[in-house]
């Protein structure tokens, strides 16, 4: 395109980004130059190498990045036994309970963290799993449904909702339970409204609600 002070206004004003710009040496417009240019300083600040992904702080230590940029090792301290797993360093706690632990307790409903299926501990404290990467969690202890029982004899929140029939399909029974077991050890099952509030992130399509608020409470004074 001519850019000199002669060439046609209509011309200019339907690429009004190189109207008016001189032509380099190069035969590239200023603009092309300009972002060639920046597209190499980009390139050039990159690492060389793949870069070490951080793990989670804490005394257990970093996770090791393993050759490829995308994957970490990682110790995982799942129910009182340690994994070491390669995983990709997006890979969700819920995805790697279920896929590479075959726990499949912790259920996956909208995988966007409204429903609280998949709710476990993480340092006693409960999580949603599909929110929690897997790397987050290295070297930290995990407690998922399978971890509650001991042996054959289950868990008295286990039992309390066994009891009290506060569940119908069951598919949201098990983070249920593990957000009561947290409820009751966070001090928060003093009355029936503020077991109802602090439950409020599990949701139960089926409608149980009555009958969970009174497990949770049966389960709390066990």
């Amino acid at each position: 395109m001519d850019n000199s002070p002669n060439s046609d206004p209509a011309d200019r004003a339907r690429h009004p980004d190189d109207a008016g710009t001189s032509r380099l040496p190069d035969g590239l417009s200023r603009r092309g130059f300009l972002a060639t240019s920046a597209a190499a300083v980009v390139v050039g600040a990159l690492p060389a190498g793949p870069p070490s992904a951080p793990g989670p702080a804490g005394p257990a230590g970093p996770a090791a990045a393993t050759a490829h940029s995308a994957e970490l090792d990682l110790t995982l301290r799942v129910n009182g036994a340690s994994h070491r797993l390669r995983l990709d360093a997006g890979t969700t706690l819920l995805d790697t309970l279920r896929e590479r632990l075959r726990l499949t307790g912790t259920k996956k409903g909208c995988d966007r963290g409204q429903c609280g299926a998949c709710t476990v501990h993480v340092d006693g404290r409960r999580v949603l799993s599909c929110l929690t990467l897997a790397a987050s969690v290295h070297g930290r202890p995990v407690t998922t449904i399978e971890g509650l029982a001991q042996g054959t004899r289950l868990h008295p929140m286990q039992e309390a909702f066994l009891d009290c029939d506060a569940l119908q399909c069951g598919f949201c029974t098990p983070g249920q339970i593990m957000s009561a077991v947290a409820l009751v050890r966070e001090g928060h099952d003093g009355s029936a409204a503020e077991i109802r509030e602090y439950m409020s992130g599990n949701l139960c399509r089926c409608g149980a609600y009555p009958n969970i608020v009174e497990a949770v409470g049966k389960g709390g004074s066990s």
